[in-house]
């Protein structure tokens, strides 16, 4: 497996923490990090990753406009989420949603399979 560049965008600050300390722990880089949609969004648009972590609720609001930004640049990303796949923004039903917090081991598989999938 390569190491992949990701983006996590988290509202919380100690989830966000353990959740960057667990993709490094898989070999992983965190290139970016933001706590809001604004960040997230304009983090999105610019940073050079190859996967991004989206958390689908921050401080209130849907992360749509952070997942729109990551689709159009047609890199992958999967959600974050403390309530499963409820909330996930329209036009993403299909994106894959782990539930946090998540193990470790769900975190690496659900990497792996997004990433070895785009490679196909």
């Amino acid at each position: 497996m390569t190491q992949a560049s990701i983006l996590v965008v988290e509202d919380e600050v100690l989830i966000r923490m353990m959740l960057v300390q667990m993709v490094e722990e898989l070999g992983h880089g965190v290139i970016a990090e933001a706590g809001n949609v604004d960040d997230g969004r304009s983090l999105a648009q610019i940073e050079q990753y190859d996967l991004a972590i989206l958390d689908i609720n921050l401080h209130g609001t849907s992360s749509w406009p952070v997942a729109e930004a990551v689709r159009r640049r047609g890199l992958p990303f999967f959600f974050l989420s403390g309530y499963g796949s409820k909330g996930v923004p329209h036009g993403f039903e299909e994106t894959p949603v782990i539930l946090k917090p998540c193990t470790l081991e769900t975190l690496n598989r659900t990497i792996d399979v997004i990433l070895s999938n785009e490679k196909t």
